[in-house]
């Protein structure tokens, strides 16, 4: 027991809070940034062929850091050594799908991965860049959360980059088409969730809202908590959709246009070695 309690605190260790574009904030977004680039350089030399098993292995390790948040959240080690499911961060955010699309990625074949994949290019890119890029209230006094929750973030940023640049996800439109129906999906099974949550009374006691899509909470996410104080819910559901279907249009946009830019710097500077050769 007393072994446990040592294990325990070592996962609770504390730190200072840290600050949005802090030291902390900015290593793990040149990290995010560094991972995709060496991803993208292993590939171009050879040594990573199988695109497939770089998307699972980096899901399973957001897995084992969920598990971890999981545990630290959870066990109560002060005195008598408890464990209450920490119902409030049940890990089927928006932010947690692209850890059960990826480990799905991993093992399907065929169209079904095809789709797993446009969405990881496309929603999973846009869920990781919010909160890189406006971190809000992720960070906590605990080093180990702070970390799970960058690399869990910054990851998606990362397998995005590693996805278009390999063309195994096309810079297209059609991809955001195949990647909505597994947005969709997974926002319904969230909406699904919401309900049972509140149907068997577990929102009286614990904070239980699903994407922050459920009728029988407050609102938290920006923006959208405004638009659910005045919109009746079937509408503002509908609106939730398209606003993040078009947050996820942009990521591909960007896509295409370094696609293009990268395409376009590519012909000159072969356009300039043809012209040097007949110098």
């Amino acid at each position: 027991m007393e072994f446990l309690r040592r294990v325990l605190q070592i996962l609770d260790t504390s730190m200072e809070e840290p600050t949005a574009y802090g030291w902390f904030h900015l290593l793990f977004i040149a990290l995010s940034i560094g991972a995709a680039i060496l991803l993208c350089y292993l590939y171009k030399n050879g040594y990573i062929k199988n695109v497939r098993r770089v998307v699972f292995i980096t899901a399973v390790i957001v897995a084992i850091l969920e598990v971890y948040k999981m545990i630290n959240f959870g066990f109560s080690y002060e005195g008598k050594i408890e464990y209450n499911f920490p119902w409030s961060s049940f890990p089927f955010q928006f932010c947690s799908t692209p850890m059960y699309v990826g480990l799905l990625a991993g093992l399907a074949r065929g169209k079904f991965h095809n789709v797993l994949c446009a969405f990881l290019a496309t929603f999973a890119v846009f869920a990781g860049a919010a909160v890189m890029v406006y971190p809000g209230d992720v960070f906590i006094g605990t080093i180990g959360i702070n970390i799970q929750t960058m690399i869990c973030h910054g990851s998606m940023i990362t397998i995005g980059i590693f996805l278009y640049y390999t063309d195994y996800v096309e810079a297209k439109f059609k991809t955001l088409l195949k990647a909505i129906p597994v947005f969709v999906s997974c926002l319904g099974i969230a909406v699904i969730l919401n309900e049972i949550g509140h149907k068997v009374g577990l929102t009286e006691e614990h904070f239980f809202n699903l994407f922050y899509v459920s009728r029988h909470e407050e609102g938290h996410l920006p923006i959208y908590s405004n638009v659910q104080e005045v919109v009746p819910y079937p509408w503002c559901f509908f609106i939730y959709i398209l606003g993040f279907t078009l947050a996820a249009g942009v990521i591909l946009l960007i896509a295409m246009g370094l696609k293009a830019l990268g395409q376009a710097i590519g012909k000159k500077k072969q356009t300039n070695e043809i012209a040097k050769e007949q110098i």
